[in-house]
C-alpha cells in the first residue's frame, strides 16, 4: 500500500514550486552573459568556451520549460536581470576576466543547488534534470577553472578553515575591537591609567567572548553535520536508487566515464557504510573537523586576546603622549597586515584587503575618539 503513492509520485508530473522561476531565470541570465563574454572576448579559445556556455545553459533553459509544460504551470516572464546587465557592462568596459571569478562561483552554486534538488525530489523526470543539469554545471565549473589557472572542484568549498581561521579572525576581532575602545577611552581625556585598566579589561572580556563564541560555533556545526549525516542515511534507506544516480553523477562530474561511474556507484551502494562515507564526502561536502570545538574555543580567544593586546601595549611601554601615537602607528599596521592575511580566505588581492581593512580600523578609532570626546562635554 505505501508503495503505490510513493511510484505515482515518481512517474507522475512534477510538481512546480516558487524555486522553479529562479532556476529559470538563471539559466536564462546565464545564457545571456555568456554570450556577452564571447562577444568581447579575443582569445580564441575562451571565445569558443563561452559560445560553448552560452548553448548548454539554452538547452538548461529547454529542460525548464519542459518542466513546466510537464507541471501544468505557465512559463514566467523573462527579464534580463539588472546584475546580469551590470556584469555584461564590467566584461565589455574592463575585460572578461573581471566576470569569470564571479561566474565560476556561481556556476559552483548551481552545482550544489542541483544536487541538493535531485536529492529531494520525488520525480524522476525532476530529477534527471536536476542531475544533468548539476553534471553540465560541473563541467563548466572546472572549465572556467582551468582557464583561471586554478585547479580543484570549485563547488566544493570547505567550511571553517581551521586552526589559521580562527587565529586570523580571532586576531582581527580583537585588535579592532580594543582599538576602537582605547581611542574612545582617550577622547574622554581620562588619566593615563585608565586608559591602561580599560584596554586590559576590553582585552579580557573580548577574548572570553570569542572563545566562548568559537566553541559554541564549532560544537553547531558538529551537531549540524551529524543531523545532515543522519537524514542522508534515511533517504539511502529510502531511495537506494535516487542516491545511486546521485552518487553516479558526482563521480562523472569528478571525470570518469557514464559508464565507469554508474558501476562504481553502483558497487558502493552494495556497502551501506560505505556509501554513505562517500555521500557525506562527495556531496554533502562534509570532512572531519580540524579543529574540537574545545580547542578552536581557545585558539580563537587566545588570538583575541594578542590582537586586542596590541593597542594597550604602548602604554605599557611609552609615556602617555608618545604612547598614543605608537599604539595608533602600529594598530594601523596590524589592521592592513590582518587585513592582507585576510585575504587567504576572501579571495581577494592582498593590497585590496589590506587597505580595507586599514580603513576599517582607522574608521573605528575615529568614531571611537569622537564618542569618548563628545560624551565627556555632555557630562
Amino acid at each position: 500500500m505505501d508503495a503505490l503513492p510513493a511510484d505515482n509520485a515518481l512517474q507522475g508530473p512534477p510538481q512546480a514550486d516558487e524555486s522553479w522561476d529562479h532556476h529559470y531565470q538563471d539559466e536564462r541570465d546565464a545564457a545571456y552573459l555568456y554570450r556577452a563574454l564571447a562577444a568581447v572576448e579575443k582569445t580564441p579559445e575562451l571565445k569558443q568556451l563561452f559560445a560553448k556556455l552560452a548553448v548548454v545553459e539554452d538547452r538548461h533553459s529547454e529542460r525548464w520549460e519542459e518542466l513546466f509544460r510537464a507541471s501544468g504551470r505557465p512559463l514566467p516572464k523573462y527579464a534580463t536581470a539588472r546584475r546580469t546587465r551590470l556584469l555584461a557592462w564590467a566584461a565589455r568596459r574592463f575585460g572578461t576576466s573581471l566576470v569569470l571569478p564571479m561566474m565560476l562561483a556561481e556556476e559552483g552554486r548551481e552545482v550544489q543547488a542541483y544536487l541538493g534538488l535531485a536529492r529531494h525530489s520525488a520525480n524522476r523526470q525532476m530529477h534527471k534534470a536536476a542531475v544533468d543539469i548539476a553534471s553540465d554545471s560541473a563541467v563548466h565549473a572546472r572549465e572556467l577553472s582551468e582557464a583561471m589557472g586554478r585547479e580543484g572542484e570549485p563547488w566544493h568549498v570547505g567550511g571553517s578553515g581551521g586552526y589559521l581561521r580562527s587565529v586570523v579572525y580571532g586576531f582581527n576581532d580583537g585588535l579592532t575591537a580594543n582599538f576602537g575602545l582605547v581611542a574612545g577611552v582617550i577622547g574622554a581625556s581620562v588619566a593615563p591609567h585608565i586608559v591602561i585598566i580599560s584596554g586590559v579589561a576590553g582585552a579580557l572580556a573580548d577574548a572570553l567572548s570569542m572563545g566562548s563564541s568559537g566553541y559554541l560555533a564549532a560544537k553547531s556545526e558538529a551537531e549540524v553535520h551529524a543531523h545532515q549525516i543522519d537524514m542522508e542515511r534515511h533517504e539511502m534507506r529510502l531511495m537506494p536508487d535516487l542516491e545511486e544516480d546521485e552518487l553516479a553523477v558526482i563521480y562523472e562530474a569528478k571525470g570518469l566515464t557514464p559508464a565507469r561511474a554508474r558501476e562504481t556507484a553502483r558497487a558502493m551502494m552494495q556497502d551501506p557504510s560505505q556509501a554513505l562515507e562517500a555521500m557525506v564526502r562527495e556531496e554533502l561536502n562534509i570532512h572531519p573537523a580540524e579543529l574540537a570545538p574545545l580547542k578552536d574555543g581557545i585558539i580563537t580567544g587566545t588570538a583575541t586576546a594578542v590582537g586586542a593586546f596590541i593597542p594597550i601595549l604602548p602604554f605599557l611601554a611609552f609615556e602617555h603622549a608618545s604612547a598614543v601615537w605608537v599604539s595608533l602607528v602600529i594598530s594601523m599596521l596590524a589592521h592592513f597586515a590582518i587585513g592582507a592575511a585576510r585575504s587567504l580566505f576572501t579571495g581577494r588581492s592582498v593590497w585590496a584587503s589590506g587597505r580595507d581593512m586599514f580603513v576599517v580600523g582607522f574608521g573605528v578609532a575615529a568614531v571611537g575618539y569622537l564618542i569618548g570626546e563628545w560624551i565627556t562635554r555632555m557630562l
